[in-house]
């Protein structure tokens, strides 16, 4: 009985919720892609300066 309840609860909850508009899920979600594009290429060039320099100093006699 008091998972029948607990289920009636979620339903009447989830009628509250506000779901985002088709454009503002578009915009968050280019939002996401281009914050991870930008970090992609700032670890990358980060982490070949960071190998650069190891090698350097690797093989630095």
């Amino acid at each position: 009985m008091r998972l029948v309840k607990f289920f009636g609860q979620v339903g009447q909850e989830m009628k509250k919720v506000t779901w985002p508009t088709w454009k503002e899920n578009r915009r968050d979600s280019w939002t996401v892609i281009s914050v991870s594009l930008f970090f992609t290429a700032f670890f990358a060039l980060f982490d070949w300066i960071i190998q650069l320099l190891l090698n350097m100093l690797t093989s630095w006699h």
